[in-house]
Parts: structure tokens; C-alpha cells; sequence
């Protein structure tokens, strides 16, 4: 039976997959059904403002624990993104929504999704996780799944965020910034971090797979909002937003002051909410 989260009165219940993988999802709210979709090392409560704000604008969220978080089933060393697609139509499904919300990753998984899927009519996607012109970068790969066969959690996350994050991280040395870690990041977040640390290594992995392959969104029907912040952007970013509006077919964008990567979950959910609640409910 579904068990309550006191906080923001979030529901748990869970789904079975295709491939019989035990899914949960949490659930707020009252109207029409939102899927959201979380990226790498994020879990569902993760989101649990933006729900609430979303929620508050007359919409039932429902967002999705991923694989290999919480009470979801693993992920699998042979894991692929097809799988989590699998999950969002079994969440679908059960739940009739026909809206989706996506973020990093989750971006990716619900872009996927959509292909040829008319059952989703809308999709909100907050800086998707798309690789393009190997705009993701791999090189990181190796020496951080090295670390991690080595019981080397937090030095895996130094060569990932090195890799992946702003120009004003990734200038900071190796050793440095292993020892800024317990200042910046305390034990709640960190130890959700580490042990997320294999499923993200897999989900970048599709990332870097999945590169050059964004033509095939030109099959999404979906009416999509692109969304990203304009704060500690890459060089590649507005480029890559570019090309993946000019190929989705019902496509519009929207830049928001002063938000960065997090924007969705952590920096300014209510502000986001607000936006994705006006893209949804217009007929």
C-alpha cells in the first residue's frame, strides 16, 4: 500500500516493468498526470519542491525512482536506456499522464521516450542531457571506473565533476579539490552520491552511445519546452539546444537569469514550476 512522505504528502506506489523490474514513483497533487524523470545521482525526493510547486498549479506528479535508487529495481551492468523508457511507459501506463517533465539524463530518457510515441503530448526538458558533436565528454570514463574497482568512491567523483562541471571547477587540481570535498559536500548528499556512482558511470556511458543520434528526435510529436539556465553554461550549450530545436518539430525555448544546471531541482524549482504549469496548460 502506498506510504505517505509527511513533508510536501507525496505517495509511494510502484509499477512493474516490461522486463519485470520493480519501479516506484512518488505522487502529489490533484489533475492532469505529470511524469517527471530525474537525471544522474538524483533520486525522486529529490524533486520533492518542484512537485510541490507544480502540484500546487493543478497537476498529479508522479515522479519516477529510477533504477538503481530507492526501492526501484537495479540497474544491471548490462543496463541500457531503452529500459528506462520502458519504465516511463509502464508509470504511463498506470497513471494516463500524458505530460513529462525531464531533467540532465532524465532529459535524455524522456526524449527517448517520445520517439513515435503520440501519447505524450507535452514535454518539458530542463538542459537535456544530449550529446552532440561529442559534446559530452568521455575521457573521464576509464580512470573513474578504475577508481571505483579500486573502493575509490570520491576520487571516481573528482575525475567526473572535473570532467563534466563549470571552467571554474574544472581548473581546480586533483588533490585540491579531493580535499575540499567534506566542506562542500555533507554526509546526506554524499552518501546518496557514492552510492549512485556505478549507475551514473552506465548512464553516461548511453549518453556518449546515444551521440550524434539526436535526428531521430525529429519523430518526437510532442509539443516540447527546452529550457536551461544562462549561469555557469559550457561553450557548447547554446549550440547544442540549437540543433536539438531546429530538429524537434513543435519546439520553443526559454533561457531563465541566473540559473544553472540545478535550476529544476535545487537553485529555483518554484520558478521553473511556474513555467512548465503555463507550457501545460495552454491548449
Amino acid at each position: 500500500m502506498a506510504t505517505a512522505d509527511a513533508e510536501f504528502e507525496q505517495s509511494t506506489d510502484t509499477v512493474r516493468s516490461a522486463d519485470g523490474t520493480t519501479i516506484a514513483y512518488l505522487t502529489v497533487g490533484a489533475g492532469p498526470a505529470v511524469i517527471v524523470v530525474p537525471g544522474a545521482l538524483s533520486v525522486a525526493r529529490g524533486y520533492a519542491r518542484f512537485a510541490a510547486a507544480l502540484s500546487g498549479r493543478g497537476f498529479t506528479l508522479h515522479t519516477i525512482e529510477r533504477r538503481g535508487r530507492g526501492e526501484s529495481g537495479p540497474q544491471g551492468p548490462e543496463y541500457r536506456i531503452t529500459e528506462d523508457c520502458a519504465d516511463i511507459r509502464a508509470v504511463r501506463d498506470k497513471t494516463g499522464a500524458g505530460l513529462i517533465v525531464g531533467h540532465s539524463y532524465g532529459g535524455l530518457v524522456a526524449l527517448e521516450a517520445a520517439r513515435d510515441n503520440p501519447d505524450i503530448r507535452k514535454l518539458a526538458l530542463y538542459e537535456p542531457g544530449v550529446s552532440i558533436a561529442g559534446s559530452v565528454p568521455s575521457e573521464w570514463m576509464p580512470a573513474y571506473a578504475k577508481y571505483l574497482e579500486q573502493g575509490k568512491p570520491f576520487d571516481a567523483f573528482v575525475e567526473f565533476v572535473r570532467a563534466m562541471g563549470p571552467e571554474n571547477v574544472r581548473r581546480i587540481p586533483r588533490w585540491m579539490f579531493r580535499r575540499m570535498m567534506p566542506m562542500f559536500m555533507k554526509a546526506p548528499e554524499r552518501d546518496l552520491v557514492v552510492g549512485q556512482l556505478a549507475e551514473n558511470l552506465r548512464e553516461h556511458r548511453e549518453v556518449v552511445r546515444l551521440n550524434d543520434t539526436y535526428p531521430n528526435y525529429a519523430a518526437v510529436t510532442a509539443e516540447v519546452l527546452l529550457m536551461d539556465g544562462d549561469k555557469d553554461r559550457r561553450p557548447h550549450t547554446d549550440a547544442d539546444h540549437d540543433q536539438l530545436a531546429k530538429t524537434l518539430p513543435h519546439c520553443e525555448r526559454r533561457t531563465l537569469t541566473g540559473l544553472d544546471h540545478f535550476g529544476i531541482d535545487k537553485q529555483a524549482p518554484e520558478l521553473v514550476a511556474r513555467f512548465i504549469g503555463e507550457f501545460f496548460s495552454r491548449s
